[in-house]
């Protein structure tokens, strides 16, 4: 029980345990505080909510107004098929591309593409959408992240590397070596080996480090050009582009509608609370899935952590790199949708529990509870010398902004902690609250039998007291306005889904009426792959055990948009 010797290392687990506890203790030990409690709980729930349900419609209207100013500059044609307008020649639009093309690139871009185990058909599925970019074969690099563990990866890469030969500036395919000393299996390890790796070979084939910009993404990703083009210009307006982190929305529409509902909702779901924590304010948005940095940022920090606390490689990473820098490092969002994959499997029972199994792996981020309550709350010295040893007057200027670090404000630390701690604790205990505090307080303190009494009517609360009563009426209330936020949410993401699926990637297919009988499914996905997942997840840092490196499974097939 070592690994509990700091008091952080308790939250997580006690969270959950005491929201259960509460549950029948509440009405018959402490009636009182446990009305207020619910009332403080479900008040501050319901604001945050419908907080979420503002930034995400701020969110689904930049993406709208980001593909249309995207498609606005494109070439003078309907759609994907050779559809030209009246006057317009082929060469003048041939021209028009080419002019695109050439548009100056201020910085190079590495894609960091970590698997283990997944179909090549879908890695070079993935790889082809980034190489169809005007500027691959000038601008991009491939590092592609193997698992030494994975049975002939070296033939794997090298068939991939000689598939794409000419496409990108450099493709260097890394393999992480498993069983190394301290080091958690997983995405982060993977990405931290190839990152370090990679970018030591890239500047040995005399690479610009200074202009090297990393995206960290998934197999799956399908990445577009106007997020590369959106990237560019976050950093060339930036005042000092080394302290960004750059973060897309994420999207799944390639094979939504072969899985079933109950998975479909769950990520509709997920993708939604991505999408509104990327309008905050004061440039604190976690990252999902795919984001991009500099290497000079990634150096900065000393790259991925790799232990068993990093197993949410993406947020953890946000947050090495705010504590790190004093809180410097801020998110720029990117308004461009990420299109990811549905974890697809064999029958239905098979594909929900894959879809619970990736869910336990998610939630196993909760690490990050600790770790941002230890770094918020230590005492933080002054930031350890520049970024990168450049000349005065030179483009990592040290007379910049990135220079020199002040101490975290603490209204940062604070704003931090709550982000962290509402992005793990609620899932950990809304879904036990909401759904059995009401009901079971109703059976415990108003029994249909006068048999079943557990409370003697003297003793409650909600009968002897008028502010206790109203309190408990309140209460109920709120319990009922507790919803409406997410079908708020599920409306705006209609509209948005259809928009992206017609106007982006021009698919004909899109969710249609029909669809919405998927959310008949929400109670139960909201219990099975996030209430259910999050809890073992915060218990089980009571036993700090080792977890086990499983991929979710994906089917792939050339259709996918």
């Amino acid at each position: 029980m070592s690994h509990l010797s700091s008091p952080s290392e308790w939250v997580a687990p006690l969270v959950p345990l005491l929201s259960l506890a509460v549950l029948p203790l509440g009405p018959l030990f402490f009636p009182k505080a446990y009305l207020g409690l619910l009332f403080v709980y479900f008040t501050l729930f319901l604001y945050t909510q419908a907080n979420h349900v503002c930034k995400f419609w701020i969110t689904s209207r930049k993406i709208q107004a980001t593909i249309r100013k995207w498609n606005a500059k494109q070439p003078r044609y309907k759609s994907t098929h050779t559809i030209y307008e009246e006057g317009v020649s082929e060469n003048e639009i041939e021209m028009e591309m080419a002019l695109q093309s050439h548009l100056p690139f201020h910085y190079s871009y590495a894609f960091i593409v970590p698997n283990y185990c997944e179909p090549e058909g879908l890695l070079r599925d993935t790889i082809e959408r980034i190489a169809s970019h005007s500027h691959a074969s000038t601008h991009y690099y491939i590092l592609l992240a193997m698992e030494a563990s994975e049975p002939d990866y070296q033939e794997k890469g090298r068939r991939l590397q000689q598939h794409f030969e000419g496409r990108f500036a450099h493709f260097i395919v890394t393999g992480h070596p498993c069983n190394i000393p301290g080091e958690s299996r997983g995405k982060g390890s993977n990405v931290a080996y190839a990152a370090r790796f990679g970018c030591k070979e890239l500047v040995e084939r005399g690479v610009d480090k200074s202009r090297v910009i990393l995206t960290v993404t998934d197999a799956d990703s399908a990445i577009p050009e106007l997020y590369v083009h959106e990237v560019e210009e976050a950093l060339v307006r930036s005042d000092d582009p080394y302290c960004l982190l750059l973060a897309p929305p994420i999207f799944f529409s390639r094979n939504c509608f072969h899985v079933p509902a109950a998975v479909r909702v769950t990520d509709i779901t997920w993708s939604a609370m991505v999408m509104s924590n990327l309008s905050n304010s004061c440039g604190m948005s976690f990252p999902c899935s795919t984001y991009s940095l500099s290497m000079a940022l990634a150096e900065r920090v000393d790259y991925w952590d790799t232990d068993a606390d990093a197993v949410g490689e993406d947020m953890h990473m946000w947050l090495k790199c705010f504590f790190k820098t004093n809180g410097k490092v801020r998110t720029a969002p990117i308004y461009v949708p990420i299109n990811l994959t549905n974890v697809q499997a064999d029958g239905y029972f098979s594909n929900v529990n894959a879809r619970y199994v990736q869910a336990k792996r998610h939630y196993n981020g909760v690490a990050d509870v600790a770790y941002t309550l230890k770094s918020a709350f230590a005492t933080l010295g002054q930031s350890e010398g520049p970024y990168l040893e450049q000349e005065e007057g030179s483009f990592l200027d040290l007379a910049s902004a990135s220079a020199n670090f002040t101490s975290l404000a603490w209204d940062d630390k604070l704003r931090v902690c709550f982000l962290i701690l509402e992005a793990h604790m609620i899932p950990a205990t809304s879904g036990w609250l909401m759904f059995a505090a009401v009901p079971l307080m109703q059976f415990l303190l108003f029994p249909p039998f006068h048999t079943l009494a557990f409370v003697d009517p003297s003793q409650n609360p909600v009968l002897t007291s008028e502010l206790f009563g109203q309190l408990w009426s309140m209460v109920r209330i709120v319990s009922l306005l507790l919803p409406f936020p997410l079908f708020a949410t599920l409306a705006i993401y209609e509209h948005l889904h259809r928009t992206i699926d017609h106007e982006f990637l021009q698919k004909k297919e899109s969710r249609r009426w029909r669809h919405l009988l998927d959310y008949t499914m929400l109670p139960v996905a909201a219990w099975l792959f996030m209430t259910l997942p999050s809890t073992l997840a915060c218990v089980k840092r009571l036993l700090k055990r080792e977890e086990r490196y499983i991929v979710a499974k994906k089917f792939f097939e050339e259709t996918l948009a």
